[in-house]
């Protein structure tokens, strides 16, 4: 097997994170990871978020193993022949910013290509209250995706992709075009429809949290939407703003 690539997406929660894992995992060349760092970031918050127990239970709670098996380990595919993977060149992680708690080193991220996925945190806000009507700075991801984004910038040398998902919807080959040319992989029409249906890879929630992508063949189109954040979360909103345009300026458009 040649080197595999590690890419990690680093995205806060109401994006398009779950159909881009869609678009990553319908290629053939390509092993996905759901949220890797969930069950580590229930147990240690004790957030009370659907089907907690069940995360807990059947996912790892111990950080360190967790980034052992995203570093080194060698992926597994139940829908892409199981232990087989010669012909795996990706694997793909879908990670949320708000799940690498402080208390989780950082080091190891220097061994992943590392990759951003941002939207306007107006739209963001708007889509979490229908689910927590009470949501805090950090459930909201943005501070600290702006924060792994720095990191990963100053120890790189070099900016790390940034796509936004506006982009993306409006176009998404353009996009996803620009982001395998980032990344040095060869574009694959497959990332632009999949099969309908939940996946042997997504994480327990999926029956949650996935109705919409679960209906999905490809990206929907962009549709301009209410974002309307009340008055008691406009600070909220303005902090995770700052975040936002300073990575917004680097996507790739």
């Amino acid at each position: 097997m040649s080197r595999l690539l590690r890419l990690a997406m680093w995205s806060g929660p109401r994006n398009i994170s779950t159909a881009m894992m869609r678009a990553w995992g319908n290629r053939a060349d390509t092993v996905v990871a759901d949220e890797p760092l969930y069950a580590f970031y229930l147990a240690r918050t004790g957030k009370k978020h659907p089907l907690a127990e069940e995360v807990i239970a059947q996912g790892e709670t111990d950080w360190r193993k967790v980034v052992a098996g995203l570093t080194t380990g060698v992926p597994q595919s139940p829908h892409k022949g199981g232990s087989h993977i010669s012909h795996i060149r990706i694997f793909y992680q879908k990670q949320m910013t708000h799940h690498l708690l402080p208390e989780v080193r950082r080091d190891w991220l220097a061994g992943l290509t590392n990759c951003f996925l941002i939207r306007d945190p107006a739209e963001v806000i708007a889509s979490y209250i229908k689910k927590n009507d009470d949501p805090t700075l950090e459930d909201i991801g943005f501070v600290q995706q702006a924060e792994i984004f720095d990191w990963v910038r100053e120890r790189s040398g070099v900016v790390p992709p940034v796509i936004d998902a506006r982009d993306v919807l409006q176009n998404p080959e353009r996009i996803l075009r620009l982001l395998c040319q980032e990344v040095s992989v060869e574009f694959d029409p497959a990332m632009l429809r999949w099969p309908p249906g939940l996946r042997a890879t997504d994480g327990v929630w999926a029956e949650h949290w996935y109705g919409e992508v679960a209906k999905s063949t490809g990206f929907e189109p962009y549709h301009a939407r209410s974002a309307n954040v009340p008055e008691r979360l406009r600070e909220i909103e303005n902090r995770c703003r700052k975040c936002y345009d300073r990575l917004y300026q680097y996507r790739l458009h």
